[in-house]
């Protein structure tokens, strides 16, 4: 692990860890030495995760957190830093995608309201939680932390019928872009992760579909879908087996990565 994912023997906060690409990051996280904190709102599959850590060399610890409540993200930080004294990462992996097929201007605001507070309400809770944190301890003179927040290649190129979804991964981008300057002097990175595509089951219909390969893949990153051995040389790199998504390069940004 190397780059944001460098955490071996400090603490990390992942958000949303108990499915998807969160589970992975924890998971990778955990197998390189990290001691993980999964916040999650739902006890049974931040146990389930958990248990799939055990064999893993770093602690791991649950901790029930609406991510969108700022109580509860308090409350949930409090518990974190009892139990391991510090947090040094945080992944913000939490959100809500779809939301039906409905066009833009048939939208209700409740859709729009309950998309942006799950996407971005959670990311400024739990960023502004952590940051607070890290900085408090570079002011202490331990001057390391990393924000991490997984985008969306939709917040390139947008999606048919799922623009609100566009515009919250859009807005994390530049959150993270921002972060990364603020928080520099403070020794803490901010990131912003845009997955892409590979070959995964979850994939293989889409792949067999021909109109997609010749109009949409074009327009991917990547050119082509990709192996996950593609990618093993890639300065940032993370993969669920639940999952069919992997990082793109990163660059740096006055003292912090942001990966797209």
């Amino acid at each position: 692990m190397s780059g944001i994912f460098d955490l071996t023997g400090r603490v990390a906060v992942i958000t949303g860890g108990n499915g998807g690409i969160g589970l992975g990051i924890a998971q990778a996280l955990n197998a390189a030495g990290c001691n993980v904190a999964i916040w999650g709102r739902n006890a049974e599959k931040n146990a389930n995760a958990a248990a799939s850590m055990k064999a893993g060399p770093g602690k791991v610890a649950t901790q029930f957190c609406d991510v969108t409540d700022p109580g509860s993200v308090k409350t949930a930080m409090k518990a974190t830093l009892d139990t391991f004294g510090r947090v040094d990462g945080c992944f913000a992996n939490a959100g809500i995608g779809g939301g039906g097929r409905r066009s833009f201007i048939d939208r209700t605001e409740e859709e729009w309201r309950r998309m942006f507070a799950t996407n971005l309400d959670g990311v400024f809770h739990v960023f502004q939680a952590a940051a607070r944190h890290m900085t408090e301890r570079a002011e202490a003179g331990d001057r390391f932390g990393r924000l991490v927040a997984t985008s969306s290649l939709a917040s390139l190129f947008g999606t048919a019928r799922n623009e609100h979804y566009a515009g919250t991964k859009a807005a994390l981008n530049a959150l993270c872009r921002a972060l990364g300057v603020e928080l520099a002097r403070h020794g803490v990175t901010a990131n912003a992760i845009l997955p892409g595509w590979i070959k995964s089951d979850m994939t293989a219909g889409i792949m067999a579909n021909d109109k997609f390969v010749a109009n949409v893949m074009p327009r991917i990153p990547l050119r082509r879908f990709g192996e996950p051995s593609d990618f093993g040389g890639i300065a940032v790199y993370i993969m669920s087996k639940a999952s069919s998504y992997h990082t793109a390069d990163c660059f740096v940004i006055d003292g912090g990565y942001t990966a797209f």
